[in-house]
């Protein structure tokens, strides 16, 4: 794959082991400026925006929109630099993502 970052699930809290993935608010193939909204995670407790730490191009939605019980630390999406390398991550599937449930 071309050069990337990986977008994981943050730890909003020193007890969150899981989170629920919100709305998120760039679609694949956007571009994104560095602290821009880029996704909202659903705690038990509270729902928090997430911003980017990069700019970029959002190149894959790893984790859809409303999936539960996403771990802390797994890879929620991909950002590149470049928006001719997007198309490189169109059937990316993270290999170390534990299978999810089916979303109801």
């Amino acid at each position: 794959y071309p050069d990337h970052v990986r977008v994981d699930m943050p730890a909003m809290s020193p007890t969150m082991t899981h989170g629920t993935v919100g709305a998120w608010s760039k679609k694949e193939g956007e571009s994104i400026q560095q602290g821009e909204l880029l996704v909202s995670i659903e705690t038990d407790k509270a729902e928090i925006d997430v911003n980017s730490n990069d700019e970029g191009f959002l190149a894959k939605i790893v984790v859809p929109e409303g999936t539960e019980n996403v771990p802390v630390g797994q890879t929620i999406a991909i950002v590149v630099e470049e928006e001719s390398d997007v198309h490189a991550f169109t059937n990316f599937v993270d290999r170390n993502a534990p299978a999810q449930a089916p979303m109801k």
